[in-house]
C-alpha cells in the first residue's frame, strides 16, 4: 500500500446547522463536546424516548468490556472507528488500567470528534502510543493507509478494530447506497491473523413491542438530522462479522455480554428487560 489511495469522501467541515450524531451521543453519555442544537434535538429525542440515554451508557460499558476482555487476551492494539468525542471512558484510558503497553488509534469523520480527541491525547497520552485521525469508514483503505501512517500500529500483531454504536448511521456511497457492510468487509481483509472485530448496532428486531414503536419514532427523528439511521436485524448483523469465529457468548444484548468485564467504578445501569437495551453486540476473532 505504497501508492496514495484516492478518498472520494473528503473531510467534512464542522455543520452547526444541524445536529451531529457523535455530539448528541456525547451528551447522551454526559459529555460537554456538544453544541446548542445538537442538545435540543437530544432533548426532544429524550422526551419521546427516554430509555436511550441508559440504552447509549449500556453501548458505552459494551465498549469498556470489550476492550478489557480483549487485552486479557493478549491484545495490545485497538483502532476506533467512529471513536465519537471523548467522555464517559476512552478506549486508551480503559485498556492502559490493565495494559500499560497498549496502543490506540482513533478515527472519525467529525471534526470537532478528532480535534477533541487530539486535545484529549495531547494532555493525557503518548505519542508513541496513541494517535487520532480525521478518516471516513467508507474508504476503508485510504483508513487503513492513514492508521498505518501514525506509526502507532504494528501489523504484524493482532489489531481489536472497534466499530461501536457505527453501522446503524448510514453510510451512503457516492450512489446514496448504504455501503457499511462492503466497508467492514474490506476491514475484515486488512485485518491480520489473530485480529478481532466488535460490533455493536441497533436492532429493531426481538425488542419489546412498546420499544420497538419508539425505535419507528426515533429513526424519523434521526433522519431529519444530518446522520440518517438504519436498523439490521439480527442476522444482517451477525453477517457483519463474515468467517470470523464470534467469541463466547456469541452476539447479545450490550449488558449481558462479559458482564463480568464491568469496571468496579462504572455505573450501574439495569433495564427490565434485557432486550430494552435494544444494541445487539459481538466479537470475532479472524482465523
Amino acid at each position: 500500500m505504497t501508492e496514495s489511495v484516492q478518498d472520494p469522501f473528503p473531510p467534512q467541515g464542522v455543520d452547526l446547522e444541524r445536529p451531529n450524531v457523535a455530539r448528541v451521543y456525547d451528551w447522551y453519555l454526559g459529555g460537554t463536546a456538544n453544541w446548542a442544537i445538537d442538545r435540543r434535538f437530544g432533548e426532544r429525542v429524550l422526551a419521546s424516548f427516554p430509555l436511550l440515554r441508559p440504552i447509549a451508557m449500556a453501548n458505552r460499558l459494551y465498549l469498556h468490556r470489550v476492550v478489557r476482555h480483549l487485552v486479557r487476551r493478549g491484545v495490545r492494539q485497538f483502532v476506533d472507528i467512529g471513536s465519537g468525542v471523548p467522555t464517559m471512558g476512552n478506549t486508551h484510558q480503559v485498556a492502559d488500567e490493565i495494559a500499560p503497553d497498549s496502543k490506540v488509534v482513533y478515527i472519525d469523520y467529525e471534526p470537532v470528534a478528532v480535534a477533541h480527541s487530539q486535545v484529549l491525547l495531547e494532555q493525557h497520552g503518548d505519542p508513541a502510543r496513541h494517535a487520532a485521525i480525521n478518516a471516513d469508514l467508507r474508504n476503508p483503505d485510504r483508513l487503513w493507509q492513514r492508521v498505518i501512517e501514525t506509526g502507532v500500529i504494528d501489523l504484524d500483531e493482532p489489531i481489536a478494530l472497534l466499530v461501536i454504536a457505527v453501522l446503524h448511521v448510514q453510510q451512503p456511497g457516492p450512489d446514496g447506497v448504504d455501503v457499511g457492510p462492503q466497508a467492514i468487509a474490506r476491514y475484515r481483509e486488512l485485518l491480520p491473523s489473530g485480529s478481532y472485530l466488535a460490533v455493536s448496532h441497533i436492532t429493531d428486531e426481538g425488542v419489546p413491542d412498546d420499544v420497538a414503536e419508539k425505535l419507528i419514532e426515533l429513526k424519523q427523528l434521526y433522519d431529519t438530522s444530518s446522520s440518517p439511521v438504519i436498523w439490521r436485524s439480527h442476522a444482517e448483523i451477525r453477517e457483519l462479522f463474515g468467517d470470523f469465529d464470534l467469541l463466547p457468548p456469541g452476539m447479545a444484548w450490550t449488558p449481558s455480554w462479559h458482564p463480568e468485564e464491568t469496571g468496579p467504578t462504572s455505573p450501574v445501569i439495569e433495564f427490565e428487560r434485557p432486550n430494552e437495551a435494544v444494541i445487539w453486540a459481538g466479537v470475532g476473532r479472524k482465523p
